[in-house]
């Protein structure tokens, strides 16, 4: 009698097998992680605290305007690194669009340091939206702000367009409604808009952004209107002039951005807009009066923004450069 042949696997039944492995190969390289690089790049954490440290000490302003940068990057289309790639003669990149060039030098800067001492240490393997993430949470927290935990494991856009971020950002002029409205269309509420905003308690704004408001807006306080008019008074020929967003302690992370508000200390239309609000006014006095309350938030919502339409798996890549796709 000839040997049975062995039972023949169903074809439906290998695709399944096969669809199966795909996905779980899928959902381990897409899976974020505090510890992503410790097996593949032991020294990241080592070289982006010297990086950061470095040019912090050198460049006093690359706190302020790495914030600015990383939510530029993360809120009109997630934190995919979009906002450092350099446009070409055939694209307009996010980074010269009209509403993102007074982004300042030095945080595109630290990100190229970082990047640069990656490769050579690890080659292909940190993206750039994970130093631009690890990155601000470190000069938030090299300033006196809270510590947060940044996962890894995203990967960078291979697209970048100005014209994708028509309305996808925040402005000066906004109503306290349209500003509601634009997070809420991200996923954020009333509350961790109130507390993202605490980010105005470092950095400054250029006098195009408010000097306008200076003499209509009553919410100013009188002597302070009267400084910012001299402080810009030679704003039309220097574009450049600016102001610290909060002139108490520019340089230290706190909440006293929110007790200058209802002094009328703000300095932009829409700080204003915040304490003279109702469904605002209350979380400007909470933070106000409680900043261990206001760090707590601003962390978790921090941490919540880091992680919004993030690329991982196959969906994005690991730039060689993170001013260029591959």
């Amino acid at each position: 009698m000839a040997p049975s042949s062995p039972p023949q696997t169903p074809p439906c039944a290998v695709v399944i097998v096969l669809l199966l492995l795909f996905s779980t190969a899928l959902l381990c390289e897409s899976r974020l992680s505090l510890d992503y690089y410790s097996k593949t790049c032991p020294s990241f954490t080592k070289i982006m605290q010297d990086t950061i440290t470095n040019k912090q000490i050198t460049s006093p302003t690359t706190a302020a305007g790495t914030l600015r940068l990383f939510f530029h990057d993360c809120l009109p289309n997630g934190c995919d690194g979009s906002i450092l790639i350099s446009s070409t003669a055939f694209n307009k990149a996010e980074r010269d669009a009209d509403i993102n060039l007074s982004l300042p030098g030095d945080p595109f800067d630290l990100i190229v340091r970082a990047k640069t001492a990656l490769e050579l240490a690890c080659p292909n393997t940190v993206s750039c939206s994970d130093i631009l993430a690890v990155a601000t949470r470190d000069l938030v927290t090299m300033l006196g702000g809270p510590y947060y935990n940044v996962y890894l494991g995203r990967k960078d856009s291979r697209v970048s367009s100005a014209s994708s971020l028509e309305g996808k950002l925040p402005k000066p002029t906004m109503s306290m409604s349209q500003l509601i409205n634009l997070f809420s269309s991200s996923g954020f509420t009333v509350q961790e808009m109130v507390a993202l905003s605490g980010a105005h308690t470092i950095g400054f704004s250029h006098c195009k952004e408010f000097s306008s408001n200076i003499s209509n807006d009553t919410h100013y306080n009188p002597r302070f209107a009267q400084a910012l008019k001299q402080a810009c008074s030679g704003y039309p020929n220097n574009p450049t002039l600016s102001v610290f967003n909060d002139i108490m302690t520019p340089n230290k992370f706190d909440n006293l951005y929110y007790q200058n508000l209802p002094k009328g200390l703000g300095l932009l239309e829409s700080d204003h807009g915040l304490y003279g609000d109702p469904r605002t006014k209350p979380f400007v006095e909470l933070y106000a009066r409680d900043q261990n309350k206001f760090f707590q938030d601003f962390a978790k919502a921090m941490q919540k923004l880091s992680v919004y339409g993030i690329k991982t798996g196959r969906r994005g890549e690991i730039r060689h450069r993170c001013d260029a796709v591959n």
